[in-house]
């Protein structure tokens, strides 16, 4: 598969508009350039990573939603936490503020669900997100520092 510095212009060359990408580790990676209009490798969260963890929240959500409300949001935010700390890299903060958005979503989805009349509305449920917090995402790992740090090592 051609990537890299010229994949661009390769993929021009073929017709397509932008240069094939890959999935690895969670990541789909892709060509980029950065501030300086470099040549940068980029990579953001898998579509099917997210779209499975989503739905397996979305399943416990659906067993656990007459639980405890103190016990709901430490596992969110024990999960949250883990997910960032794999995927919060430099280039995904975007996606991963998607993610949390999302769950947020599926939160005030399932909360509703737990009497035949709503809980929540959208204001109550922000009241309730100020009382209980989803963490928020910040970059944990710049990967393009890291070559710098490597380097002094050596």
């Amino acid at each position: 598969m051609p990537f890299g510095r010229f994949a661009e212009q390769n993929a021009n060359h073929q017709g397509r508009s932008k240069p094939a990408t890959f999935d690895f580790l969670g990541f789909t990676h892709y060509c980029g350039k950065s501030k300086h209009g470099k040549f940068r490798v980029k990579r953001k969260t898998s579509k099917k990573k997210v779209q499975a963890k989503l739905k397996e929240t979305k399943e416990w959500l659906k067993i656990n939603r007459n639980k405890d409300i103190h016990m709901i949001m430490d596992r969110f935010k024990r999960s949250l936490v883990g997910y960032y700390n794999y995927y919060c890299i430099t280039d995904n903060t975007q996606s991963v503020n998607k993610f949390r958005d999302k769950i947020g979503y599926l939160l005030f989805k399932w909360l509703n669900r737990r009497s035949q009349r709503k809980s929540f509305t959208w204001d109550k449920f922000r009241l309730f997100l100020n009382k209980y917090p989803l963490p928020y995402v910040r970059v944990k790992v710049n990967i393009y520092n890291l070559r710098k740090e490597i380097s002094y090592i050596l």
